[in-house]
């Protein structure tokens, strides 16, 4: 029975000795390899409480920002402080913080029972052991402003099974690049261009891959083009007067 309580003791006193750590702060992995941090030395962080995470990147990525990483972990009570902590050490312009019900797991009060126990009657009422606390799923995502874009585009490269029926078949390349959102502003939207559009070129440059798109608006910059794309499997062209830097 001892051995017992001293095992429980142990397994609940690491997760006491976790509970002062930032977890949102242990569990972040960054996203975006070039180091991408606000153009502000000393940024306003703002955090928003959301439910819509995938709303959300969309509309962050309309808005001219770029997911600098993400936190997520599951634990019990944690302040949503610490993630606009850890997005001011990181030097991130707006910190998204979502979260839900996950399960129960043993509280604090719990241990100390456990703890008591061990120390004097190595018995412990079976009530205190059903007073779990509540366990969350908790997931943040960091995001710093981007300067003005050239073009405006984030995109996606998309393919497809040659047969649809058979999973197995080798996949082919669809030609073009899917936009995935269209940045606020940008010579992109007062192109026209929308969200599911898909570019297949810009000047006398195919688009085919993300270095395809950034060759063409580094050549391109300052200049108007021709942009040929697709929108509901019609073939269309606009034109963009594109930025400079």
């Amino acid at each position: 029975m001892i051995k017992k309580i001293l095992v429980l003791v142990l397994l609940l006193a690491t997760q006491l000795a976790s509970a002062g750590e930032n977890l949102y702060e242990k569990n972040y992995k960054a996203q975006n390899a070039g180091g991408l941090v606000s153009m502000q030395a000393n940024p306003d962080t703002k955090m928003y409480v959301s439910n819509h995470k995938e709303d959300d990147n969309i509309s962050m990525l309309e808005n001219g920002y770029d997911m600098m990483g993400s936190s997520g972990f599951e634990a019990g009570d944690v302040s949503a402080d610490l993630a606009l902590a850890h997005a001011k050490s990181i030097k991130a312009d707006t910190v998204l913080v979502y979260s839900k019900y996950a399960s129960k797991q043993a509280s604090v009060s719990k241990i100390q029972a456990i703890k008591e126990a061990a120390k004097t009657t190595h018995e412990i009422d079976e009530s205190v052991l059903k007073q779990d606390e509540e366990q969350y799923i908790y997931y943040a995502s960091y995001w710093a402003k981007l300067p003005p874009p050239l073009l405006g585009v984030h995109v996606v490269k998309l393919v497809r099974a040659a047969d649809p029926q058979d999973d197995d078949v080798k996949r082919e390349e669809v030609q073009g690049l899917k936009i995935l959102a269209v940045i606020k502003g940008s010579p992109a939207e007062k192109a026209g261009l929308l969200k599911a559009d898909t570019i297949k070129k810009i000047g006398d440059l195919d688009i085919n891959q993300s270095d395809d798109l950034f060759a063409a608006v580094k050549q391109y910059q300052g200049k108007s083009v021709e942009i040929a794309y697709e929108r509901d499997e019609q073939a269309s062209v606009t034109t963009a007067t594109l930025n400079s830097r």
